[in-house]
């Protein structure tokens, strides 16, 4: 089915592929526009383009083909007419409409025409706001630090390294679910349990089962496939078996004498990106009851095709890898992917995970005090500073990329700011901004003294687009949809053992969105004297204030953060 251009949402990927298409002079400069797939980057393209971002350099163009570029496809970085006057006349399905463009020193620049983009994305906002496809196909998230060893963890024993897999595994599945995959979480925890009410405090709602529950059976399965494996070691000499003795299962008391070769398993399954020195392990209980959890979490993912993530501290990963193995020794056949985080380093101190939680509320209480005065008590106030510690903590620990340390200041005398544009509280603060300026707006309308919104579109013919909107509209409104969309992408594509998934692509976002949205509102009085002549204007502004406030939501409930409606 062809896509009708003109209902077709912008994307930034297919712009750049079209404008790239033009300028190297292939006859079908546009993307195919029949399939669904054309959203996805299938490879990255040769970089013949950039998106601008910066204010500075929006203030000329939006599109960029650097000179080096140029100068590597014509003589002497000569543009000829016809290559322009393709790149003129741009146009395809999801591709931005070009203003005009030229080429200067820093090479050839391309304007889009800002009103037409304005208008068009605004009267269909919510197109922009949800991954330009739906994903089939099913994810298990293992998190291994959230597995009994044999004891069930608790908010004591979790170190600050496992908490953050434990905050990533939860937003990667939002992300992943919002994309159409279904996600099963493993393991499942005793409901009520200490570990489930922490976690129920940062706004994780892992999987629980009543605390009668057992997996016998399912381990008694598991056992039972190893000592059938192909890949069970046969009963060895004594030096034999002390030999594979050393590489029992880290961190594990011994649990009979069945013995796996995991490296002929990799080796003979051709699995790529695995430890060379995996070895033969004995085979022990904690492992046993680990892989029962897993093939109960793959029982509830009733998918066909189905990929399970471990989400692992990289202290952990050996010992993921050779349960990996363990299981795929048994039988199970879905790919299997380990997603690795970097340590979490605490310069002069060792906390807990229920510390480090109870430190930050006390900090963020304390911080709210000091702006807020007395006004802080009460249940409305406590919810508040749930959310905002909850906030805290999840940017502290998710905004870094996933295999990079994280160091977390945790001294008691240093303090939460209720300010300034780094983590959680400021884009909560900032989100709260676009609430309360939207009940002021609301209450005018009662009162009469403001008109409604709704048919924006009439007012906006003769718009013009300030740069800071602009900016709004082209960093965050239009490639919202497509960075929704990159860890499901990322995970369809074929690799070896570890996987990358940016998963600190939307905290930074969020970041970046809340800097720029608050120059924009410290600069420009949006609800300023409802005359007349600037009605126009005020329309405009306040739908886009709206697209953005929907944009907040959508993007803190990946982080499952409620908004906050006043502060």
């Amino acid at each position: 089915v062809m896509e009708n251009i003109d209902e077709t949402p912008f994307r930034i990927t297919r712009t750049v592929q079209a404008l790239g298409s033009a300028l190297r002079g292939e006859p079908e400069h546009v993307p195919d526009a029949g399939q669904g797939s054309s959203d996805r980057i299938s490879s990255e393209p040769e970089k013949l383009w950039f998106k601008e971002s910066s204010a500075k350099n929006l203030q000329n163009r939006d599109f960029l083909s650097p000179t080096t570029v140029l100068n590597t496809l014509y003589a002497d970085g000569q543009v000829p007419p016809a290559v322009m006057g393709r790149v003129l006349s741009l146009k395809g399905c999801g591709v931005l409409p070009v203003a005009g463009g030229e080429v200067m020193g820093e090479g050839l620049r391309v304007r889009v025409d800002r009103i037409a983009a304005f208008q068009k994305v605004l009267s269909g906002v919510s197109a922009y706001l949800k991954p330009p496809s739906q994903r089939q196909g099913g994810v298990v998230l293992n998190c291994p630090a959230l597995h009994p060893k044999p004891n069930l963890p608790s908010p004591d024993t979790l170190t600050l390294g496992q908490l953050r897999t434990v905050l990533l595994t939860d937003h990667l599945g939002a992300l992943l679910r919002r994309q159409g995959f279904t996600v099963s979480c493993c393991p499942v925890l005793p409901e009520d349990s200490n570990i489930i009410v922490f976690l129920r405090i940062l706004g994780v709602d892992w999987p629980s089962v009543p605390v009668s529950w057992t997996n016998d059976e399912r381990e008694e399965k598991m056992l039972e496939a190893l000592q059938n494996s192909p890949y069970k070691e046969r009963e060895e000499t004594d030096g034999g078996r002390r030999e594979s003795e050393e590489k029992k299962m880290e961190g594990e008391k011994e649990w009979g004498t069945l013995r796996v070769n995991l490296k002929r398993v990799f080796q003979e399954e051709q699995l790529p990106g695995y430890d060379p020195s995996l070895g033969t392990c004995t085979v022990q209980r904690d492992s046993v009851s680990h892989l029962a959890q897993l093939d109960r979490a793959t029982a509830d993912c009733t998918v066909s095709t189905a990929t399970a993530v471990h989400v692992t501290s990289c202290q952990d990963e050996f010992r993921q890898q050779q349960i990996a193995m363990l299981w795929r020794a048994s039988g199970a056949t879905l790919t299997q992917r380990h997603l690795v985080c970097g340590p979490v380093k605490t310069p002069g101190s060792h906390l807990s995970a229920a510390q480090y939680l109870q430190l930050r509320r006390v900090q963020m209480k304390e911080a709210s005090e000091m702006k807020y005065g007395e006004q802080v008590e009460g249940q409305t106030w406590d919810d508040i500073i749930k959310v905002m510690t909850s906030a805290t903590v999840r940017f502290e620990l998710l905004s870094t990329v996933h295999m990079s340390p994280v160091t977390l200041d945790v001294q008691r005398e240093g303090s939460v700011s209720t300010k300034g544009p780094r983590g959680g509280v400021f884009v909560m603060y900032n989100c709260a901004r676009l609430h309360t300026l939207f009940d002021s707006y609301e209450r005018g309308m009662e009162k009469g003294e403001t008109l409604d919104v709704t048919d924006w579109l009439i007012h906006c013919v003769s718009l013009s687009v300030s740069q800071g909107e602009w900016l709004l509209l082209f960093n965050y409104l239009i490639p919202f949809s497509e960075l929704l969309d990159q860890s499901g992408q990322a995970l369809e594509c074929d690799g070896g053992a570890r996987v990358n998934l940016k998963t600190e692509q939307i905290c930074k976002f969020l970041v970046s969105l809340s800097k720029d949205f608050s120059s924009y509102y410290n600069r420009v009085h949006v609800l300023g004297e409802p005359l007349p002549h600037l009605f126009n204007q005020m329309f405009c502004r306040l739908q886009l204030l709206r697209a953005l406030r929907e944009l907040y939501h959508r993007a803190l409930d990946t982080l499952h953060l409620p908004p906050i409606r006043q502060l």
